[in-house]
């Protein structure tokens, strides 16, 4: 099959299918850090992550920090949405114009490494956003308690949500070079957990790792292709 002139099936294509029209993807702050950065499994981060937590393009959560309790999920609901706002003000500005749909894309650091009242409170700030068609949120599989997995099964409900999950590789060699932290058995049970629950899976994967040949990335490509996934991420 040809995918609207490309030869795989592209994000680009899916939501067209689903939504009727070009869908842009904005990448967005959840104002949280990492386990691999704040002492429990490290402070350095993994190596191909940049101070920014891979998410340097991402708007910033403008998030007063001395919120109550009380108020905590209004102020967060006024703050994504102004997030939101200048992301699509950024679309604007780039391409000439404003589309209607948007994917919600909380990129920088690890998305559900946070309580779990913040995190419901951020993720349905964001779904609720009249020009947010679908949520996609960026983390680690060892980030994901049954409590923070059934809330995404909820806002799921409400609009369609996916998980993006770095492995970047099946190798464990190569996942210790590159401070990863976490062994494939954790990915394989966050990838079953999520299916159980119909929440989608992007996996994402590094092509051209120190020390990998075509062989080894076809093998995580091999073992990928044997799981209930949707979606993969090249990058290099």
């Amino acid at each position: 099959m040809n995918w609207n002139g490309s030869p795989y099936h592209t994000l680009d294509f899916e939501m067209k299918s689903r939504f009727g029209q070009k869908v842009y993807k904005i990448a967005l702050d959840g104002h949280m850090t990492c386990p691999n950065r704040d002492g429990t499994l490290g402070t350095r981060g993994c190596i191909f992550c940049s101070e920014g937590g891979s998410g340097d393009f991402a708007v910033s959560l403008n998030l007063k920090t001395d919120c109550s309790a009380q108020n905590e999920a209004s102020l967060i609901t006024t703050a994504v949405h102004e997030q939101i706002e200048e992301a699509i003000s950024r679309v604007k500005r780039k391409m000439g114009s404003a589309p209607d749909a948007y994917i919600a894309y909380f990129q920088s650091y690890t998305n559900t490494y946070a309580p779990l009242s913040y995190l419901e409170a951020l993720f349905t700030a964001a779904i609720r956003h009249p020009k947010i068609v679908a949520l996609s949120i960026g983390t680690r599989p060892d980030c994901l308690p049954d409590e923070v997995l059934d809330l995404c099964a909820r806002v799921n409900r409400e609009k369609p949500v996916w998980l993006e999950l770095g492995l970047q590789t099946i190798h464990e060699d190569t996942a210790v070079f590159i401070r990863r932290g976490y062994p494939l058995s954790v990915f394989t049970q966050a990838v079953y957990a999520l299916t159980e629950r119909n929440i989608p899976v992007v996996v994402h994967i590094i092509l051209g790792l120190p020390g990998e040949s075509r062989e080894t990335v076809l093998r995580t490509i091999d073992y990928l292709n044997r799981l209930p996934i949707q979606g993969v991420k090249l990058q290099l």
